[in-house]
């Protein structure tokens, strides 16, 4: 994955927790550091989000050999009261490019 040439600094759009959900959606067998790096966090804070992502339903993982496999749920819900009709899976496939639903 490809860092943008100026690093945005403040707010944007999306969350840490939607930026690690897409870079496992890119890459389903990724290393948690490499996760971070794309993302721009610490490990640590790539782990406390998957497991938030995990206990959510909106992922699970599956140890093969030395690494985690994860298994996307397209069909989790948006938290917010704003978004709750649509799926995260209309987001995976609208920034991966590639239907998961």
């Amino acid at each position: 994955m490809s860092q943008t040439a100026h690093p945005v600094k403040g707010w944007t759009f999306l969350t840490n927790h939607a930026h690690v959900l897409l870079a496992i959606a890119r890459d389903p067998t990724a290393r948690l550091r490499d996760v971070a790096e794309h993302v721009g966090i610490t490990e640590r804070a790539a782990q406390a989000i998957v497991a938030d992502l995990e206990a959510a339903g909106y992922l699970q993982h599956e140890r093969v050999g030395r690494r985690n496999q994860y298994t996307l749920n397209p069909a989790g819900r948006f938290r917010h009261p704003a978004e709750a009709d649509h799926s995260i899976g209309e987001l995976l496939d609208l920034f991966t490019g590639t239907s998961v639903t």
